[in-house]
């Protein structure tokens, strides 16, 4: 991990929704970052404008991949870039998705919107080794379906007769969607887990998260074994600038991805 920005080139843009594309990047030189682990984040330079956190949304050796929406200055720019172009990448960062802890168990994937980027390497990670696990689901919610993140690829987890469940629900429906409408803890009478010998993760909006926490926490699953992240929170991935902070915790040092036993309060201390 370094302070300065380590520059990296764009390989492969891809438009994943009317405001979200997929970079992929690869080392412009020599110089390379240690290796990001599912859930970790880097702080990525776009030049000229300035840096903004991003998790990594997929992870192939020296190569990173990361999800950005265009909400600012920083993501815009990101979100112009086109192959070729190179930005500046700071890390890694941050906690990770704990699957040593989920070791025997089932896994439980829950994504709210762009939520789904930083746990998609989770997925992976878990297909790649099935064996270590048992059953794996996937519940993904999302606005509308122009707003599904990774679509081509969502859709093939869903079809597929392999050791993972994947649903998806919309808030609002298009024309000919056939698929579920409504919240994404809808899903969870259909997924495929026993609560006492389970891990959820858990990544979305914080009412999102607040209330499939609740709702996991009333099926029986213990706060501990309920991995969250609230890496909306994070600001400038070293901890002196203070924004991200939640109580006692710094959430781009100790953080992003924490259990639901800690978040729980944390976010409570916030509403006071």
């Amino acid at each position: 991990m370094t302070g300065i920005p380590v520059p990296y080139q764009v390989t492969r843009v891809r438009r994943e929704t009317a405001d979200t594309v997929t970079l992929t990047l690869v080392p412009a030189g020599l110089e390379t970052l240690a290796p990001f682990a599912p859930g970790q984040f880097a702080m990525v330079y776009a030049f000229g404008v300035g840096e903004i956190p991003v998790s990594v949304s997929h992870i192939a050796g020296h190569e990173v991949t990361h999800t950005v929406r265009s909400v600012g200055a920083v993501s815009a720019a990101l979100c112009a870039l086109r192959q070729g172009a190179q930005v500046g990448l700071r890390g890694p960062f941050g906690t990770g998705w704990d699957l040593d802890r989920a070791m025997g168990q089932d896994l439980l994937v829950i994504a709210g919107g762009i939520g789904l980027a930083p746990l998609r390497p989770l997925v992976l990670a878990a297909q790649a080794d099935p064996h270590r696990y048992g059953r794996q689901s996937l519940l993904a919610g999302t606005r509308t379906p122009d707003d599904l993140l990774y679509a081509r690829q969502v859709h093939a987890w869903a079809t597929a007769r392999g050791p993972l469940y994947c649903a998806v629900t919309v808030d609002r429906p298009s024309p000919g969607w056939r698929g579920r409408v409504g919240v994404v803890t809808a899903l969870l009478n259909g997924a495929r887990f026993e609560p006492e010998n389970t891990t959820a993760f858990i990544c979305g909006p914080e009412v999102m998260i607040r209330a499939t926490a609740r709702d996991l926490l009333q099926r029986g699953l213990p706060a501990e074994r309920i991995q969250v992240s609230l890496e909306r929170n994070m600001r400038c991935a070293t901890g002196h600038c203070g924004h991200c902070q939640l109580g006692g915790v710094l959430m781009c040092r100790d953080g992003p991805v924490i259990g639901w036993d800690t978040a729980e309060s944390l976010l409570l201390v916030r509403e006071l």
